[in-house]
């Protein structure tokens, strides 16, 4: 890790369950629009790995499930990511972001250090803006990779490293704050330090089997200085 949290040049941001946790319906009922919009599917999406996965990896995980093949899913990707996005959009109203204890206070301090600030979320991109606008946490943010190029959260991460390195140089550094065993997997397939904040569904002691860098129960504990 870092010799100190604060020592990055950057900071890569998860966003469910590490700034927010979003309630009312507006992304999970979006994919059952889009499953039937596309597919003619009256599914579910429980049942398959939620916390952690990406938008894609969700849709690709029913389908198979339900029996259709990769490569259908693949011929209507496009529409299907932009019905989701569509559907949310237009239930925005409905959107009711809790942001994670401490997260305003610790991103209005990164940013005042001149920190860039960047979120890295398994989200399709439209979705993850309106959850995060939800919150009023949106202006912190300078850029964020989501996952409609992005299969899988390493990619997500590779992406998040390649434009920390585009707007300030090869040799910046990068950490990671997320909540999820995949955070913490993705991050060390990507040789970066994770911060593991049990803020999602995943209390502290889960989240240390994995071996995070740093794990505390929110970011109070970092505001507080308690590494």
């Amino acid at each position: 890790m870092l010799s100190n949290w604060i020592d990055a040049d950057a900071y890569l941001f998860d966003i469910d369950g590490t700034l927010l946790n979003a309630y009312g319906g507006a992304h999970y009922n979006a994919f059952h629009s889009a499953l039937k919009h596309s597919f003619d599917l009256n599914c579910k999406i429980d049942g398959v790995p939620l916390h952690g996965n990406t938008d894609i990896g969700i849709l690709r995980a029913v389908l198979r499930r339900e029996g259709v093949a990769d490569a259908d899913f693949d011929r209507h990707r496009a529409s299907v990511l932009e019905h989701m996005c569509e559907q949310v959009e237009l239930n925005r109203a409905q959107i009711r972001a809790e942001v994670c204890p401490a997260i305003t206070e610790l991103v209005a301090l990164l940013s005042g250090e001149g920190k860039l600030l960047g979120v890295a979320s398994g989200n399709l991109a439209k979705i993850g803006w309106l959850k995060l606008e939800a919150a009023g946490l949106r202006d912190y943010f300078s850029f964020g990779v989501f996952s409609d190029d992005c299969e899988t959260r390493e990619d997500i991460f590779r992406s998040g490293i390649a434009e920390v390195k585009r707007r300030l140089s090869s040799a910046a550094t990068v950490c990671i704050v997320g909540d999820t065993p995949a955070d913490i997997q993705a991050a060390k397939a990507t040789g970066l330090p994770i911060v593991a904040v049990a803020t999602g569904i995943y209390n502290r002691e889960q989240l240390q089997q994995y071996a995070p860098d740093v794990c505390v129960e929110s970011c109070q504990a970092i505001m507080n200085g308690k590494l």
